[in-house]
């Protein structure tokens, strides 16, 4: 009996050493699949020549934009890790696509060195809850789509256009980290490497810059992001986020007495967003200026001028851009007490927004297209906390030269720690 007493001892502290060790693992991740149809034409010359493609046929695309596996793991003594792994649109890193910059002319394009992408993975000590350092693949937490990326966080079947055209997203760079909470107060300030200007466009300003087609990431120059977040206000969360840093001249290889060492390049972001969520309301807005020095000079940066080189683009980016956007949802299913008591939830939700990835002119070229204003309205209805389906009506307003998109778009999506 003692020692079928010490047997039973023994295999119940490893199996409480099992818990523990398991604990400090975590598991998780989120998803979406969607289907669009839209009710415009998707020729390349569907600006150049509206008239001409008013009439075209609609069409749809199947599409998996991200599929994210997060894993962490605590080490104790304040030490932690976190990466999230993820599949765009299927995984593949090499795709061919149709360039609309570039007459329509078909291209083997390179989003990133590798098939998928690694968009966190950094080492992270905690001195306290005010206190906390992070170093590696990190999110830039700039605007609100950045801070607040995974499909839960916003209405539409895909992440908020606006803010997804001017800016990366989801931006993760590799860098430092300083970031904690005290009071009502959440903060952070990261050091990264500088965006890369070879790869701005007239129809994206600054979208493409975070990414490299090297097996590395450029660091000639450097730039700061900032955020900070407020909680003051029951169910109210009002957030600052900026950006600092120099992008001309920061590409492979540094060509130290050429265009970089006489411009820099500014890239200058403001933001301030908010989430409003009590009362069964859901209510997001963001706005989102931009600046970049030395606009009119990235079109002749030799980089853009090697028939070999990755970066091909020649149209002119713009020295400013912005996006501005709101989106409230009431959930419907809070006023049936059989749906409420099941914690199932209906939100009937509208969205507009206006944004702009070339709202100055450079060198007196105008791309009027790209002034759009989008309207949005559907449905999400969530059978569980973790998932949510998805319906929208949205159509985009160009200028009365151009003929306006609408579209219909259907998606289903999960979010969630599994461990």
């Amino acid at each position: 009996m003692k020692h079928s007493f010490s047997v039973c001892t023994l295999l119940m502290v490893a199996a409480l050493s099992a818990e523990a060790q398991t604990s400090r693992l975590s598991v998780g991740g989120y998803g979406e699949a969607n289907f669009t149809r839209n009710y415009y034409s998707d020729h390349v010359s569907r600006y150049s020549q509206p008239e001409a493609h008013r009439d075209d046929p609609s069409h749809g695309r199947f599409d998996i934009p991200h599929a994210v596996v997060r894993l962490g793991y605590d080490f104790g003594k304040g030490w932690s890790m976190g990466t999230e792994i993820e599949f765009e649109h299927g995984g593949n890193g090499v795709a061919y696509e149709k360039e609309d910059e570039e007459g329509g002319e078909w291209e083997q394009e390179t989003e990133k060195g590798g098939e998928v992408e690694l968009e966190q993975f950094w080492i992270q000590k905690s001195f306290a809850r005010w206190a906390n350092i992070r170093a590696g693949h990190i999110v830039v937490p700039v605007g609100l789509n950045n801070a607040h990326h995974e499909p839960l966080h916003y209405f539409t079947v895909y992440r908020p256009e606006g803010e997804n055209t001017i800016m990366p997203s989801t931006w993760h760079q590799t860098g430092l980290s300083f970031w904690g909470r005290y009071g009502d107060f959440r903060y952070e300030a990261q050091l990264l490497a500088g965006l890369n200007s070879d790869q701005f466009t007239n129809t994206g300003w600054i979208h493409k810059g975070h990414k490299s087609p090297m097996e590395f990431d450029v660091a000639n120059k450097y730039a700061v992001a900032l955020r900070l977040d407020n909680y003051s206000v029951p169910g109210l969360r009002i957030g600052l986020s900026g950006y600092y840093g120099h992008s001309i001249g920061n590409s492979y290889p540094n060509d130290a007495n050429g265009v970089g060492a006489t411009y820099k390049g500014k890239v200058l972001i403001g933001a301030i967003d908010f989430t409003y969520q009590a009362h069964n309301w859901i209510v997001r807005g963001q706005a989102d200026y931009g600046y970049l020095g030395d606009a009119e000079q990235l079109k002749y940066v030799y980089n853009r001028l090697n028939s070999k080189s990755p970066y091909k683009h020649s149209a002119f980016v713009s020295g400013n851009a912005y996006a501005v956007g709101i989106e409230a949802g009431y959930d419907v299913f809070s006023q049936i007490a059989s749906l409420r008591q099941d914690d199932q939830k209906l939100y009937v939700f509208g969205r507009f927004e206006a944004y702009n990835p070339y709202a100055s002119s450079t060198k007196g070229t105008a791309y009027d297209y790209t002034e759009v204003k989008r309207m949005a309205f559907g449905v999400n209805y969530h059978p569980v906390k973790q998932v949510v389906i998805k319906g929208e009506y949205s159509k985009r307003f160009l200028k009365s030269l151009y003929n306006d998109e609408p579209s219909v778009s259907i998606g289903v999506a999960y979010e969630g720690m599994f461990l």
